[in-house]
């Protein structure tokens, strides 16, 4: 039997007891030992193993208070490679308190509705250190205890938890004379939250103050690994935390230890026995560079494995679609203007983007200047760099879409908003031409919809399919067969009135290879509707009145060409 994928597994302990698959990421561990960050935050993208990781320094350094759990804990590492790095690291192992706090929970409705789901994680990471507490509490003060139980029992106001953190270390160094590691996973989420949901200001201050009592005032800090997608400084998250290490997607540090390695990769489809299909994992999943190392999506990887393995011919998929925070593409689309709109399908066509780097990115400036976004959409892995390049005191990006799947993305995206913007226009403009035989009319009014839209070229057939179907969908008097996954010999787009006596259109659509090649293209799709007989099928419903439209695309221009034809006939021109 095979080890399972570990689809979703982000406990440490649970990912090696149950026996899933791991992909050994220890020697982060040594890393940081190495390199003796006091406060240190690492921002990658959702699903790239954050959370994991945490969850793994929680069990290696945490000091639990029980000696056999404590074991226990160490015995989760046999086998991996941060035994082999020396007792200078293993020396680490089982030493320390750990709070370990993720805020990813707080994603709600209300800043009151956050606070408390806040709070109740807060409590419940002191109440599983509760134990410790009881038997050491002479080592502290009764106020202290009673603030401590406070917390754990969910009944600390506002301002006691702000300043939990603090009390935690502090207590914890009385009773074991050792400090506090402190590990805050997710930390942007409340405010990317709060952000779209209308209280930014108040969650900005909750979380600040949060923080300047655990990391900036705190004598009883070993050392902390804060996790987020962005680094947050503008707002005065991170106020006067002159020891704040900050690891972005940029550098080259602990580069490796988020995100799959292509070598990673590969060991992993050869145990599972489907490296045959590498090419199609390296195209939908890679393509990511953090620092100077090439990186694959673990969640997508993990999942297109968990499908091939039950059949090795499974089709790739956008699995991070529904992970991530899609809502940041779909307003750059929404606010995009006409020159957004350019530079969109330049990356739609594989090209790049050059931006200057700010770091410092925060939700405010996502609505703001056109590099902001850009920023915005390179740290949250919407985009990745190509090159990095130093100008006139700047750091420089030539950007790109890392992969395939995240190429979907995209496209998926300006598909649905296309829908929504056509279902708020006329288009029985469009109707009446095409009942009259205007092909003038119809090419002026669908090259006016792709000059407002945003192309992508590289699926051109996919793009201009949904655009046309999408557009003559609007019509309450015509029913739209879209027949282009049938593979039976359809046309493209069939438009037919639900009385057998009304109307009845044939659509064949073509792409075109050059501006020059629009009218013949257009010729030779009206040519194919009488040549393969795409009218048959209406005639065998009842239809009499069929009418056939070619329509050839290229980027922004169209071309419409009507059949001419007699009444239930069947031949051509």
């Amino acid at each position: 039997m095979k080890k399972a994928l570990p689809v979703g597994v982000e406990n440490f302990e649970d990912m090696v007891k149950s026996g899933y698959y791991y992909v050994d990421k220890t020697l982060f561990i040594k890393e940081l030992l190495d390199l003796k960050g006091k406060v240190n935050l690492f921002t990658r993208p959702r699903r790239f193993g954050k959370t994991l990781n945490l969850s793994m320094l929680r069990y290696f350094f945490e000091d639990t208070g029980d000696a056999e759990k404590n074991r226990q804990n160490k015995e989760l590492f046999r086998g991996m490679r941060i035994l082999d790095a020396g007792e200078r690291y293993t020396s680490q192992m089982g030493r320390y308190p750990v709070l370990n706090l993720t805020l990813k929970s707080a994603k709600q409705e209300d800043f009151e509705t956050a606070c408390f789901v806040l709070r109740a994680e807060i409590a419940s990471e002191f109440d599983r250190h509760r134990a410790i507490i009881e038997q050491g509490k002479e080592r502290i003060t009764p106020k202290e205890y009673e603030q401590y139980i406070c917390i754990a029992d969910e009944k600390a106001d506002g301002k006691q938890i702000r300043g939990a953190l603090k009390i935690f270390s502090k207590c914890m160094y009385k009773i074991t004379g050792r400090n506090t590691v402190i590990l805050i996973d997710e930390y942007d989420v409340p405010l990317e939250n709060a952000y779209f949901k209308g209280f930014y200001e108040k969650m900005v201050d909750f979380v600040r103050s949060l923080f300047e009592s655990a990391l900036k005032t705190n004598d009883y800090l070993q050392f902390a690994v804060i996790t987020g997608c962005l680094r947050i400084s503008k707002e005065s998250i991170f106020t006067g935390l002159n020891h704040l290490n900050i690891i972005s997607v940029l550098d080259k540090k602990y580069s490796e230890h988020f995100g799959f390695i292509e070598a990673e990769v590969l060991q992993m489809m050869s145990y599972y026995g489907v490296e045959s299909r590498f090419p199609a994992m390296k195209e939908w999943y890679d393509g990511y560079l953090f620092g100077n190392t090439e990186v694959y999506n673990p969640w997508s990887v993990i999942k297109f494995l968990y499908d091939l393995y039950s059949d090795v011919n499974a089709f790739p998929r956008p699995y991070w679609i529904n992970t991530s925070s899609n809502d940041i593409i779909r307003d750059l689309i929404v606010r995009a203007d006409r020159e957004t709109k350019g530079q969109i399908e330049r990356l739609l066509s594989g090209g790049t983007l050059d931006i200057q780097v700010h770091e410092e990115v925060t939700y405010k400036d996502m609505r703001g200047n056109g590099e902001n976004l850009w920023n915005f959409l390179y740290f949250t892995g919407y985009l990745t760099k190509e090159k990095e390049y130093f100008k006139e005191k700047y750091i420089f990006l030539k950007a790109r879409i890392p992969n395939t799947e995240v190429m979907t993305i995209y496209e998926n995206t300006i598909m649905n908003w296309m829908k929504e913007i056509v279902k708020k226009e006329d288009f029985h403009d469009l109707y009446r031409a095409m009942e009259e035989g205007n092909e003038r009319r119809m090419t002026d009014i669908l090259n006016g919809q792709l000059f407002r839209t945003i192309s992508f070229y590289d699926s051109a057939e996919n793009f201009y399919h949904g655009f046309l179907t999408g557009i003559l969908s609007q019509s309450e008097n015509y029913l739209v067969e879209s027949n282009r996954e049938s593979g039976k010999g359809r046309s493209d787009i069939t438009v037919k009135s639900p009385s057998l006596r009304g109307r009845s259109f044939v659509l064949e659509l073509k792409v075109s290879k050059s501006i020059d090649d629009l009218e013949t293209d257009a010729e030779k799709a009206v040519q194919q509707i009488y040549d393969k007989k795409y009218m048959e099928e209406l005639q065998k419903e009842g239809y009499r009145k069929i009418d056939c439209y070619g329509i050839s695309f290229y980027r922004k221009d169209c071309e419409v060409r009507l059949g001419r034809k007699t009444s239930g006939s069947l031949s051509g021109k």
